[in-house]
């Protein structure tokens, strides 16, 4: 019977190593700074991490087909600069297009949105009827997006593109206050993606779909699941959600380049792997 608790004993730990690592990184970071644990703290560690989590939520589809996006993180960038230029202020002496009109900020979210959808769909495409193994045709669009966002970039002055609308900067800067605790509206945005992911996964035969194609490809199609139609539109939904995330990104920081976003897919799988994001468990009741 000890035998049997102490193998139980050491499964636990091998599962569980990595939390025990965290909390004792967490317990030398206290040491060295008692403030780490304020809420003031804790406010600006939530809202930094919630456009990474938004990102994740993008990366997550993916990983649970067994696929993965090394583009991410320049679609990220992409979406930055380009909601950037539609959303400076009018009155803004270094406004990138000096003759438009001020835009609304729900019409720049469907603009990079449907920006990132085409991207997605286009890396779905690629691996779904293409047959092209996801690391490959994601590293591909991930240095094509970059060249496009770069020469978008030079093209309206090579220099961060920042002095937001009012609007905007309140949409992505904005916070309710409690006590001394700051709750962002990026952390309500992020809570909202989650919610409609949890949904998308367990409410939704497109959710059950997506599990049986990462279990078992060949088995979900026999039995009639359209793997490549789906395996699309994951990555449609994917790239949705990092073009929405870049756009809160560069209001969070309030200003963009065409370097922002580099290497946010490494945050992004890192999370979702740490977190068990991919395994159907963690999303079932």
């Amino acid at each position: 019977m000890s035998a049997l608790k102490q193998n139980k004993s050491l499964d636990f730990l091998k599962q569980n190593a990595i939390y025990f690592v965290l909390l004792v990184l967490l317990g030398i970071i206290i040491m060295q700074d008692s403030s780490f644990l304020s809420l003031r703290n804790f406010s600006n560690i939530l809202t930094q991490s919630s456009v990474r989590l938004i990102i994740a939520l993008g990366v997550a589809g993916l990983l649970v087909t067994q696929g993965t996006d090394l583009s991410a993180g320049r679609q990220v960038g992409l979406a930055a600069v380009i909601s950037a230029t539609l959303l400076q202020a009018m009155d803004n002496m270094n406004r990138v297009f000096p003759d438009l009109a001020e835009i609304p900020i729900p019409v720049v979210i469907l603009i990079v949105c449907a920006i990132g959808a085409v991207i997605g769909l286009v890396n779905g495409v690629v691996i779904a009827y293409l047959n092209v193994t996801p690391f490959i045709a994601t590293m591909g669009t991930m240095i094509i997006v970059y060249g496009i966002n770069s020469l978008y970039y030079d093209a309206v002055g090579s220099s961060p593109i920042a002095g937001f609308n009012e609007q905007f900067s309140t949409f992505a800067q904005g916070f309710f206050r409690l006590g001394s605790f700051k709750l962002s509206y990026i952390t309500i945005y992020a809570a909202i993606c989650s919610l409609f992911v949890w949904i998308l996964w367990n409410k939704t035969r497109f959710g059950k779909n997506i599990f049986a194609i990462g279990g078992n490809p060949e088995a979900a199609r026999v039995s009639g699941v359209n793997v490549t139609r789906n395996l699309v539109v994951i990555y449609m939904i994917a790239g949705v959600f990092y073009a929405f995330g870049g756009m809160l990104e560069a209001g969070r920081i309030g200003s963009a380049t065409n370097n922002l976003g580099f290497m946010y897919e490494l945050d992004a799988i890192a999370a979702c792997v740490v977190g068990a994001f991919p395994s159907q468990a963690v999303w079932e009741q």
